[in-house]
């Protein structure tokens, strides 16, 4: 029997985290209102309109693909990181996670013969015999070196206790090996919330590290530089502090659109 079909994760209606926040607020009994939004918000990048960050958006060809597992709320937050993933991979899905049911499209996806998917979280708490730390097959910059699938990094998006909950309660990814990330000396740059564990890096950094162990170190700085620049553009508009357009991640991500001609959405202006 063929497996579900799986819709593609980008549409004219957004991408994958733009159309799960858009059915969680339609499914809520009273409206979302996050804190510091009575100026008006952006829809493309969440943030208040005169720091809209839509300008600098990147989008990097990439062959590896996203499936974030979203706590309840996740993609409602305006400093969720999931989207800024979503925002770079155009191969990036996203759903809503229950304890009591699982969105039929998930185990699909999972089940989608072009995609190797891995579970990515701390090997500290797996069996040894399911933690993998590297990815087979190697990927070259024409794909995978044996010509097998692509590897599909699934990601558990939410606080540290969402995660683990989710990890624990979800029995359709009990079979898939997890990917124990060894990020060395990096430390962590995110900024946007507090955080349990020092150790502890967010879902964007995740998915940048997930990137770079997968041969795709342009889509990997480029998420990097991504959320950079949205923590930037975020901390100003709720600190009221002045916003620096000539930083060193917003110029990369200039020259990057300059480049390689694969930056910006075509309907959006150039920064100024």
């Amino acid at each position: 029997m063929p497996p579900v079909s799986v819709p593609p994760p980008s549409g004219a209606d957004g991408h994958a985290v733009h159309r799960l926040r858009s059915a969680r607020l339609a499914a809520s009994a009273k409206p979302f209102v996050a804190r510091g939004s009575g100026g008006g918000r952006c829809d493309c990048c969440r943030l208040i309109a005169s720091h809209c960050v839509c300008a600098w958006r990147p989008r990097v060809p990439t062959r590896a693909g996203m499936c974030l597992v979203m706590g309840d709320i996740e993609a409602l937050k305006p400093s969720n990181t999931g989207w800024l993933v979503a925002d770079v991979v155009a191969d990036t899905w996203a759903f809503g996670w229950s304890r009591t049911a699982v969105d039929p499209g998930l185990p699909a996806l999972l089940a989608d013969p072009q995609w190797q998917p891995v579970l990515v979280f701390p090997g500290e708490f797996v069996p040894p015999e399911r933690v993998v730390t590297t990815l087979e097959p190697v990927m070259t910059h024409d794909g995978p070196a044996d010509g097998g699938r692509k590897p599909l990094f699934v990601l558990l998006d939410g606080t540290w206790s969402e995660a683990r909950k989710m990890f624990r309660k979800s029995p359709y990814l009990d079979h898939l090996p997890v990917l124990s990330l060894q990020p060395g000396q990096v430390v962590s740059n995110y900024r946007l919330r507090r955080s349990a564990r020092d150790n502890h890096f967010c879902t964007s950094e995740v998915a940048a590290l997930c990137l770079a162990l997968a041969g795709e170190a342009r889509a990997a700085g480029a998420l990097a530089d991504w959320l950079d620049v949205f923590t930037a553009h975020y901390l100003s508009a709720k600190r009221n502090a002045p916003l620096d357009h000539g930083s060193d991640a917003h110029e990369r991500l200039q020259a990057l659109e300059k480049n390689s001609g694969v930056g910006w959405e075509a309907s959006q202006p150039a920064p100024r």
